[in-house]
């Protein structure tokens, strides 16, 4: 695993949206297209904004979620919407079917959308060590698919790429900062068991830290 550590969240932010850009330039030069999975939160707005104002071959890539929390459309807790600063047009955003009435079946629709090997995912990790939407003690990190949906966490049902899905992908940058998240950041490099995002394969993952998070 590579582990990049940057003064400030600023400047992480800054280097995880150029990891991005270079790795779908590769893949547009390469195969003619792109893919992108991006998670939610507060954390990757900085760096959507700085990939957005990157001169990249919009036209042909395509842009997936992580996650997404089961909510109805426009509702402030869908993370969909931080997707919109890119200049992509709308058929090129594949969004999490979450409104769907039968959710295990509408997870498996969107898997069949997902390429064999995502170009790019994008992740983060939260205090308590989850990533994606995988979130301690809930099984969902043992599916055997590559969409499902998990329980219930901090008030929502998620539907979530799987560890499957997830490690499949040609590269995963994950982006973290912040002081609070220095503990978990620890245990993953440390591979405690216990902690979600150790489902997260090492080989071909970028972490970028700021100071905070890397416990400096």
């Amino acid at each position: 695993m590579d582990v990049r550590v940057e003064p400030d969240a600023d400047a992480a932010a800054v280097t995880a949206a150029a990891l991005i850009g270079r790795r779908l330039r590769e893949a547009v030069r390469r195969r003619g297209v792109a893919s992108v999975a991006f998670s939610g939160g507060a954390t990757p707005i900085p760096m959507l904004a700085d990939l957005a104002a990157q001169d990249l071959p919009w036209a042909s890539i395509t842009a997936l979620q992580v996650d997404e929390r089961v909510a109805p459309d426009g509702h402030v807790d869908r993370n969909i919407g931080l997707l919109d600063v890119l200049p992509l047009r709308p058929r090129q955003v594949l969004a999490m079917p979450v409104t769907a009435a039968r959710l295990d079946d509408a997870a498996r629709r969107y898997a069949r959308l997902l390429p064999d090997s995502i170009d790019v995912v994008h992740l983060g990790i939260g205090d308590d060590g989850h990533t994606a939407s995988w979130p301690p003690g809930d099984d969902v990190v043992e599916s055997d698919l590559l969409v499902d949906v998990c329980g219930t966490f901090n008030g929502r049902v998620r539907m979530t790429l799987t560890p499957r899905a997830v490690n499949a992908a040609r590269a995963r940058i994950a982006l973290v900062v912040g002081a609070s998240k220095a503990p978990a950041v620890r245990g993953w490099l440390d591979r405690d068991s216990n902690l979600p995002v150790v489902h997260v394969r090492r080989t071909g993952t970028i972490v970028v830290l700021d100071r905070a998070a890397a416990g400096g």
